[in-house]
């Protein structure tokens, strides 16, 4: 008496397939009951799993188990893609039920592995089962494309948004939350962290209904471009058919991208504005090793414990605004050092705060002191501006890119036609896409003709020279630079308990040495164009002394 187990497995979980999957059972056991030397011990079935791969088939896992166990004489199954659409897997496993003595009968294909030359033509089947995925895959993804350039949402609901049949609607509990860390990180200048913990303290959830906020989850909303209404789609995709593993799309696969696709969260110019800011505060903290917020954060010390000023806002007492200013880290708001658990000290005493416009306008004043020959510089960075432009103007590379694009387009216009023809489209969709396909390839032949234009002028003019040279004389002399320009330019700036603010610039061995007045005297002097802090000596170079 042989003992028969049975596989069956349908790919989805559609109605109509349930019916085919009970249908199978049905089958498999009707069969072994008309065979006297068989006695059915199970059926194994999984329902709405892929054949690509075994990984996730826990019943088959079930099954092979079982017959190492020795549990079992013969699996009977409907064909070979019922089995695995994977030609590896297929054999693999056969040839190790085969060494157990356990044979594998693929019912309608007439194969059974304990057969001298079932092997061959079991490689031949499974080989055709494999292809016949890897069309089948390769059309689904083609028909989710198609889908997701007429607007179709893929994916699940997000913080915000819910996501049904396809379609995006606001959701305005979770809109309040997203607007309230936008107006956070751009309005208040909060860092990513800090929003993280506020919305921790407050007990806001997040979209998945925890109060699970990190720093990274605040940034990922943030560059979220679904908050302004675009729709990026394909941001992941499937390299290999049989793994189903996905990988981040870079570049590997053209993404979808519909602007305006839906309502807007947050108006695109604050989403804008945010990205830039984004991008400003990750620069300089690759350039500098500090989360820097403001282009002085990192670079104002303490002189007392060598601790770095934080930026604080404190409210105008004459007004209803707020100021920045800078303060130890390590200092309390009287000035007072911070106390441990046992009551004792611990940091500095330095309660002196810097103000924002303050310590700019001492940066600005040695920065000019330093830049003794303004004319000589101004020479300098010309040339490297001009060498950088007219290294710029060769369009090459933005015309092969673009050259490249314009086929690609052309031969998704040609693949379309051809499932057409083979009606694996309908007819509106082939439309669909030959339309669109048409609007990109009239845009990338315009561009490709403003390039050729642009590479007949002569862009070496004395205008465009003598106009790089004003621009770059305006930031030197200080006419024409902002905050982050002279940021950049600074060492350190060290603020001592007495008053007393040294300022080193960056590459210069010189340091300049200031004392604070106070605030009143400070804004009667800025009334006269003069600043309170007034230079009491310049020290020599670092190398005399």
């Amino acid at each position: 008496m042989k003992r028969v187990a049975a596989y069956c497995r349908v790919s989805t979980d559609k109605d109509d397939q349930a019916n085919s999957f009970e249908s199978q059972q049905r089958y498999f056991r009707e069969y072994i009951e008309r065979h006297p030397d068989m006695e059915l011990q199970e059926i194994y079935a999984d329902e709405g799993i892929s054949g690509t791969s075994t990984r996730k088939r826990a019943r088959f896992n079930a099954m092979i188990r079982a017959a190492k166990e020795g549990k079992l004489d013969l699996i009977v199954t409907k064909e070979v893609s019922r089995f695995a659409r994977n030609t590896v897997d297929t054999l693999q496993y056969t040839r190790e039920l085969k060494a157990l003595g356990v044979g594998v009968l693929f019912m309608n294909d007439g194969i059974n592995t304990l057969e001298p030359d079932a092997e061959l033509r079991l490689s031949i089947m499974a080989s055709i089962a494999q292809e016949e995925s890897r069309k089948t895959s390769s059309r689904v993804k083609w028909g989710q494309t198609r889908r997701m350039e007429q607007g179709v949402v893929f994916g699940g609901s997000l913080l915000g948004y819910d996501v049904a049949g396809g379609k995006m609607t606001v959701n305005p509990e979770g809109a309040a939350v997203v607007r309230e860390i936008f107006r956070k990180y751009a309005d208040e200048c909060k860092g990513a962290p800090t929003i993280a913990r506020e919305l921790r303290d407050a007990g806001v959830l997040s979209s998945t209904g925890k109060c699970l906020w990190s720093a990274a989850t605040v940034i990922k909303i943030l560059k979220n471009e679904k908050y302004c209404g675009d729709l990026v789609q394909k941001k992941t995709y499937t390299p290999d058919f049989l793994t189903h593993s996905k990988k981040y799309n870079r570049g590997q696969e053209e993404k979808v991208v519909l602007r305006d696709h839906h309502e807007p969260i947050i108006d695109r110019e604050t989403f804008d504005r945010v990205q830039r800011e984004l991008h400003r505060r990750r620069t300089e903290a690759q350039s500098s090793g500090h989360g820097n917020r403001y282009p002085l954060s990192g670079k104002i010390k303490c002189g007392c414990c060598g601790s770095s000023f934080q930026a604080r806002k404190r409210r105008c007492k004459d007004t209803d605004g707020y100021r920045k200013v800078w303060r130890c880290g390590k200092a309390t708001a009287e000035g007072k050092a911070r106390v441990n658990a046992n009551g004792e000290p611990v940091g500095c005493n330095v309660g002196r705060q810097l103000r924002e416009d303050v310590a700019q306008d001492i940066l600005k004043r040695s920065v000019q002191a330093a830049l003794v020959d303004a004319e000589a510089v101004t020479e300098t960075l010309a040339r490297i501006v001009e060498d950088v432009l007219n290294s710029a103007r060769d369009d090459g590379g933005e015309k092969r890119c673009i050259e490249r694009k314009l086929e690609a387009e052309k031969d998704k216009k040609k693949a379309a036609l051809d499932a057409f023809l083979t009606k694996d489209i309908s007819k509106a969709d082939f439309r669909f896409v030959n339309e669109r396909c048409d609007r990109e390839i009239a845009g990338f032949q315009e561009r490709l003709a403003a390039i050729e234009q642009r590479q007949k002028l002569d862009t070496e003019g004395s205008t465009v020279k003598r106009d790089v040279r004003a621009a770059i004389r305006a930031i030197v002399t200080g006419e024409r630079a902002d905050d982050s320009f002279y940021g950049r330019l600074l060492d350190h700036m060290t603020v001592h308990a007495d008053g007393r603010v040294e300022v080193c610039l960056t590459l210069l061995s010189a340091r300049w040495t200031y004392v604070l007045g106070g605030i009143a005297e400070y804004e009667e002097n800025m009334a006269r164009q003069r600043c309170t802090s007034v230079p009491i000596s310049v020290s020599k170079p670092l190398s005399s002394v």
